[in-house]
């Protein structure tokens, strides 16, 4: 990619742990103790504001500089960093401009999910350290390619689960590794919303404002909809990669660190675009995805994005043992005995949470956390609490899951590497088509 740029800088040694609780190498700082990450935030939509705010209230980052190829989204972020964090960033429309300015030290990559992982490799061989969104990949071959250029540029990146900074998350991790529930075996991903139809949409002009070349960046080129931007592209092949995506990295995560369990041996899914029909909705709407492990473990992800029954305000984490259960939301830690009687429960001592799925924003103290972790991992080499190691690997369940439901197969997993075994067709879904010199590449 003619792109691409490489600086001499110094880097990170090593990769950090797998979860919160476990060791890991130190990364070797380009800072000085008492200096400040300059963040560049990439995509100035809903979650772009919560990392702006979170970023503010670190004390040990700022945000210096946003880009995004919608100018009227790009200055109205610039004028809710002003009021929020009390300084005004610089603009920029063209994220590759800002990956050659020697002032930013990091990014922060909260764009549509096709961009994730070009961007958030084109940052590191830029020699920036990277915080990505989840997910942080569109197809399984760019997961791959992702933890691939971590360990390659050894720079600091830290993927955006940011339950894993929870505090009451972690006491749980604790309570559950020493039995408090006997053997964990189980856990279920629920997550529900009342999602509208999108509608069919029709070819109209590009508006004056974005640039829609670049937003399509490495993704085949398209006319441009008028049901697309700025939000419905979650839906579409193309560019997003469905709700268990989404949403559903967020608490599959959850699961996989309670049970202590990486890439699994069985995917299976049902589901599919079963509230509305006739739409341009791509994805599914209603999927139940299971997930087998070895010995005998294994996690559901229950995904509703059109009915908005809501267990514990919409999303939470279950986990199943011998000896009773956990809850676990952004909000609170549950603890249950057998016979399903609530034992105590935990608050997060956090500034306000986000188990609320209309919040598209998602703002809270485990972002504060979330980012703080991030930006100190830089500083002063503190293990990361969600390393991008670690995050594609919840990433890649969601992939298989998605592959199991388009298919309507179960899939064999090789849990050492996550690759499915003994199916060609699901290996000509593991890697999209690029546009003509888009494709990311070490």
């Amino acid at each position: 990619m003619t792109t691409r740029r490489n600086f001499i800088k110094n880097t990170a040694m090593g990769v950090a742990g797998i979860t919160l609780l476990s060791s890991s190498k130190m990364y070797g700082n380009i800072l000085g103790a008492n200096d400040i990450v300059n963040i560049a935030i990439l995509g100035c939509g809903g979650r772009a504001h919560s990392l702006a705010q979170a970023i503010g209230l670190s004390g040990n980052s700022k945000v210096t500089h946003i880009c995004d190829v919608d100018k009227t989204r790009l200055d109205k972020f610039q004028g809710y960093v002003t009021k929020t964090n009390g300084n005004t960033p610089l603009k920029e429309s063209d994220f590759r401009v800002l990956l050659e300015n020697k002032e930013v030290d990091a990014v922060a990559i909260a764009t549509p999910e096709h961009w994730h992982a070009p961007m958030a490799i084109m940052a590191m061989q830029a020699g920036k350290h990277v915080y990505v969104e989840k997910p942080c990949s569109h197809n399984p071959h760019e997961n791959e390619l992702l933890i691939a250029a971590q360990k390659k540029y050894n720079k600091v990146c830290q993927m955006g689960n940011q339950q894993r900074s929870s505090v009451t998350s972690a006491l749980a991790m604790e309570d559950i590794k020493n039995g408090l529930i006997g053997n964990a075996y189980a856990g279920k991903a629920n997550y529900r919303n009342a999602r509208k139809s999108i509608g069919v949409g029709k070819e109209i002009a590009v508006p004056s404002f974005l640039d829609w070349d670049l937003w399509q960046g490495p993704a085949p080129r398209e006319a441009y909809r008028d049901n697309v931007h700025p939000y419905n592209w979650h839906w579409f092949k193309a560019w997003g990669t469905g709700e268990i995506h989404n949403n559903g990295t967020h608490e599959i995560d959850i699961c996989r660190w309670a049970l202590g369990v990486d890439y699994p041996t069985r995917v299976v899914s049902a589901g599919g675009r079963l509230h509305y029909k006739g739409d341009d909705w791509e994805y599914y709407d209603t999927q139940m995805a299971s997930f087998e492990f070895e010995g005998g473990k294994m996690i559901t992800w229950d995904g509703r994005s059109c009915n908005a029954l809501k267990p514990s305000g919409g999303r939470s984490a279950t986990i199943f043992g011998t000896e009773g259960s956990i809850i676990l939301d952004r909000s609170k830690y549950e603890l249950y005995d057998l016979s399903g009687k609530k034992i105590k429960t935990l608050r997060e001592n956090s500034l306000g949470t986000s188990n609320d799925t209309s919040d598209t924003r998602g703002f809270d103290g485990l972002t504060v956390n979330h980012m703080k972790n991030f930006a100190n991992g830089i500083i002063k080499g503190e293990k990361l609490n969600a390393p991008i190691a670690d995050g594609a690997i919840s990433t890649q369940l969601c992939h298989l899951g998605n592959i199991a439901q388009a298919l309507g197969e179960s899939l064999d997993v090789d849990p050492k590497t996550g690759r499915v075994k003994g199916n060609k067709k699901a290996k000509k879904m593991w890697k999209r088509d690029y546009e003509k010199g888009w494709e990311p590449k070490l």
